[in-house]
């Protein structure tokens, strides 16, 4: 029986924007990944509003990929698809 590797959807590798490179770095990688690098720099960056933790407050690198100064988390998955391409 042959073995199958999950190669779409969220497992797809994408590549993203220069502006999303920024952050995540150049190389291909799944969307999952993408999200997981994007979060870590959030966090590390200490970027969520401290009253709605649901808000992410962007600085100069989410603003080039968000396009606003803040958003949510259910928005943000949005804003980083228009910034990858399989």
């Amino acid at each position: 029986m042959a073995t199958t590797t999950k190669t779409g959807g969220i497992h797809a590798p994408v590549q993203p924007s220069p502006e999303l490179s920024a952050i995540v770095g150049n190389e291909k990688l799944p969307r999952s990944q993408v999200i997981s690098k994007v979060w870590d720099y959030i966090k590390s960056n200490n970027l969520q509003n401290p009253e709605n933790k649901r808000e992410i407050l962007a600085d100069d690198k989410l603003q080039k990929v968000f396009g606003r100064d803040k958003c949510t988390m259910f928005e943000m998955n949005k804003y980083i698809s228009q910034h990858v391409k399989a």
